[in-house]
């Protein structure tokens, strides 16, 4: 018995093909037999399930799901079927799969927050952003919707090929004829083996636009394209940043565009809320709602009273509650850095070439492929057309010959035996074809009446017409290309709608909290007793000269407005306190504060010590348009500083100026060469000197004496003259300077009413100070970009008016009333607008 199995072996290895007995085993490497059956598999998800094809952008079971709805019936405009009757029939002809993965993909076709341009039009419970899963399919139904049509169009006209179904029963499309580029504007998702796909969608209009400018222009580059294909257009909107990536992402096939979510901030009687309108595209509303409240229950976001989801069927509105102290901007932040309000979208534009081949594409290769595809589609579908002609054409000649020997048809039919026969007569007799004898003898007599011969011969005529026609496009490809041109052009006048994600250009990357908050327009005030807040200049509406205004900040103990000025909410803030140091904040992050309210202890912002005050505020929204800084002081010292001596300020601050005993750092402004300053006392004294009287000192240092005060009397006001308002020593004519007194009273005066002298001196008047006016509060520069002036009262009354309406007077005057005052309430701060349209 082993002498026989030896020399069946034998026999086996001198064989080339040897004939495996049954029952023999075939001993095989297993490496060789993994690697080869790994690959069929890998091929297979890769080929048959995993991957779209870049013609029409759908993966195999997407096609049969529209191919099946297709034959069905279920157009756009026909009723709805259950949906299980849809997946029935996918899962019978062409999907050999299960149920679940055929209704997950109808489910997710049909959803309007995932697809930007759903293909299923559905009708029940589909799911919801929230993660609800869909109702049994039993219980949901659907039908095309009119854009997935748009795919199918001329597929009946042999347009694309056809293979077998799994079992050989039926025939399926290889790729639909795709009428819009779907790869695109729907984008996909796919994981393979050893690859994966994640494709944005984006906006139709935009896409068509690029491939009819591609069309035109074949050696376009990807850059060129980007200026029609702004990035992707997500169903959820939301914002992406950084073009360079974008256009990175397009022009390699990989790359990643970061999204963030749209929340504002809005204000009620009981304090602050974050509304989040827009979510990155994949993110689950009910996640990110149950995200926010882990990390307020962990006390990793602190400042939030309440979190609820007011969303409907108007849209998405999540509610965040704050807190009176919290500072909502910050909070905000928070939300960005720590939840999926902000996520990153890694693209990777793999799709199949020719339905085989797997590859990176860029946007130019993509919409490339899918012009080469919508060639080939126009013009199988033009030789069909002109093959359904010329077969019309030919009968058509044989009615016409037939109509011009017509007794002798009819003859010839009435003389032969049978049908058959005729059929032979007529071949035989005028040389008709198999065809033309056979429309002849079907021909009915009412065609023989004479409109009705008309109608054949201009049929003909018509269809003569339209073989020359469809002959001259099958030559001519540019002709070809016009026809995919126009076609594309008709779909998005019927199916383009506006962009719904924003696109910012700029460069994001690490975590910047001014990419969230909007560069506008704010009024800063501080109060006496150090309260700090900002809020819209919008919320003071323009009133007359002499008004009594409206409640400002609600003042407690005594607490008035000290410091109040505009800025920009992206500005440099330096704070400089009257121990002679100095902080810096940006506007940003001063706490928001309501109309009324007093704002936040600015102790809770900078490193103050003990009875140290912060007593002078300027903001540098450049640090590149200015020279020098000029500090004065109470008691009249000045010192001009480089600025660059401030560019690196630590959070515990820096010494600008030593202060000598009893003295105060007051007031802090930029200047440059060339530039004029003015001191201005309360007794009304004033003194205008030029800048370079003034030589640059260190920061550790004491300064010079700037005016010469008398007894009792404290520097109110320090001023810069631009030198850009200057011609020779004197000003133009359109400068003034407002000068405001305590009781209400206040006055403008030309500048050139003021002689210029050496800095140390005692001055000249610049007010008459009385029992009436009360003391000299402040003092501003007015140029006619100056349109608005805004005093607050130390009741908290605030006034807005236009400089327009305040009188110019002289220098020794004591000016009119700019605002009423109530009992023993006194003017105490000013600041002014610029460039503001008064309303």
């Amino acid at each position: 018995m082993a002498k026989k199995d030896n020399q069946h072996k034998k026999d086996l290895a001198k064989s080339k093909e040897p004939t495996l007995e049954i029952g023999y085993i075939r001993p095989v490497k297993i490496e060789n037999e993994m690697q080869e059956s790994y690959l069929d598999y890998a091929m297979s998800v890769i080929i048959s399930r995993a991957l779209p094809d870049v013609r029409d952008g759908l993966k195999p079971v997407h096609r049969r799901i529209l191919f099946a709805m297709h034959n069905l019936g279920l157009r756009h405009n026909a009723k709805y079927r259950k949906s299980a009757t849809v997946v029935g029939e996918v899962l019978g002809k062409y999907h050999p799969h299960g149920d679940i993965a055929v209704y997950d993909s109808m489910v997710r076709m049909s959803q309007d927050f995932a697809q930007r341009y759903p293909l299923i039009d559905g009708q029940g419970n589909f799911g919801s952003i929230d993660g609800d899963p869909a109702a049994a399919m039993r219980y949901t139904e659907a039908r095309m919707s009119a854009l997935a049509e748009e795919l199918l169009v001329d597929i009946e006209k042999e347009t694309v090929d056809f293979m077998d179904n799994y079992d050989g029963s039926q025939k399926e499309p290889k790729v639909l004829p795709a009428k819009l580029p779907n790869l695109l504007i729907n984008g996909t998702l796919g994981i393979a083996v050893g690859m994966a796909t994640n494709i944005p969608p984006h906006n139709l209009g935009e896409v068509i636009d690029a491939t009819c400018h591609l069309i035109d222009h074949t050696k376009a580059t990807v850059e060129d394209l980007l200026e029609f294909v702004k990035g992707p257009d997500f169903p959820t909107a939301g914002v992406i940043y950084n073009f360079e990536e974008i256009k990175n992402a397009y022009a390699t096939g990989r790359g990643h565009i970061l999204m963030r979510g749209i929340a504002s901030i809005e204000e009620n009687k009981k304090g602050f809320k974050i509304i989040i309108s827009e979510l990155p595209f994949q993110v689950n509303k009910a996640s990110l709602v149950e995200k926010i409240a882990d990390l307020v229950k962990n006390k990793k976001i602190v400042g939030v009273s309440d979190l609820r989801d007011e969303s409907d069927k108007e849209g998405m509105r999540i509610v965040v509650d704050l807190k009176r102290d919290a500072y909502p901007q910050k909070i905000l932040n928070q939300l960005y850095k720590n939840t999926a309000m902000q996520q990153t979208f890694y693209v990777n534009m793999l799709s199949l070439v020719n339905g085989i081949e797997p590859r990176v594409l860029t946007l130019k290769m993509m919409l490339s492929e899918y012009i080469k595809h919508r060639q080939d589609v126009v013009t199988r579908r033009t030789k069909f057309e002109l093959n359904q002609a010329e077969n019309r054409a030919h009968i058509l000649r044989g009615l016409k010959k037939a109509l011009e020997n017509l007794d002798a048809v009819i003859k010839t039919i009435k003389q032969s035996k049978d049908k058959e026969a005729a059929h032979i007569n007529l071949r035989k007799k005028f040389k008709f074809t198999d065809i033309q004898a056979q429309a002849i003898l079907e021909m009915r007599l009412q065609q023989l009446a004479a409109l009705e011969r008309k109608k054949i011969i201009d049929e003909l005529k018509e269809k003569l017409a339209l073989i020359k026609e469809l002959k001259s496009i099958l030559a001519s490809p540019s002709k070809v290309l016009k026809i995919i041109k126009n076609e594309l052009l008709e779909m998005k006048n019927k199916y383009h709608s506006e962009r719904k994600t924003k696109v910012h250009k700029g460069k994001i990357g690490e975590f910047s909290e001014e990419d969230l908050i909007p560069n506008e327009e704010v009024i800063i005030t501080i109060t006496e007793g150090n309260y700090i807040k900002r809020i819209s200049i919008s919320t003071y509406r323009t009133q007359q000269r002499g008004g009594k205004g409206i409640i400002g900040v609600v003042p407690r103990e005594e607490d008035i407005v000290e410091h109040l000025f505009t800025s920009m909410s992206h500005d440099d803030v330096l704070f400089f306190t009257n121990f002679g140091r100095v902080f810096q904040l940006k506007v940003h992050e001063i706490p928001v504060g309501s109309r009324v309210s007093k704002g936040q202890a600015i102790v809770n912002l900078l490193n103050l010590n003990p009875e140290e005050k912060v007593t002078a505020v300027i903001n540098l929204s450049d640090r590149q348009k200015h020279s020098y800084l000029i500090m004065g002081t109470k008691q009249g010292m000045i010192k001009k500083t480089a600025l660059t001596q401030f560019a690196n300020i630590r959070k515990s601050g820096l010494i600008a100026i030593k202060i000598k005993k009893g003295d105060e750092l007051k007031w802090v402004q930029s200047v440059d060469n060339g530039d004029e300053i003015m001191m201005i006392s309360e007794s009304g004294q004033s003194i205008r000197f030029i800048e370079k009287n003034i030589r640059p000192l260190g920061r550790g240092t004491i300064g010079v004496r700037g005016i010469k005060l008398r007894r009792g009397d404290n520097v109110v006001a320090m001023v810069i003259i631009n030198k850009n308002l200057l011609v020779g020593k004197k000003v133009k004519k359109d400068v003034d300077l407002l000068v405001v007194a305590e009781n209400g009273y206040g006055k403008k005066t030309n500048i050139n009413n003021y002689n210029r002298q050496n800095r140390g001196g005692v001055g000249i008047k610049t007010a008459q100070v009385t029992n009436k006016t009360g003391k000299v509060i402040d003092a501003k520069v007015l140029t006619s970009e100056t349109n608005g002036l805004i005093m607050v009262s130390q009741g908290g009354q605030v006034i807005r008016l236009p400089i327009k309406g305040i009188s110019r007077l002289g220098r020794a005057t004591q000016g009119v009333i700019l605002m009423r005052l109530s009992k023993g309430d006194k003017v105490t701060s000013l600041t002014l607008a610029e460039n503001e349209k008064s309303k």
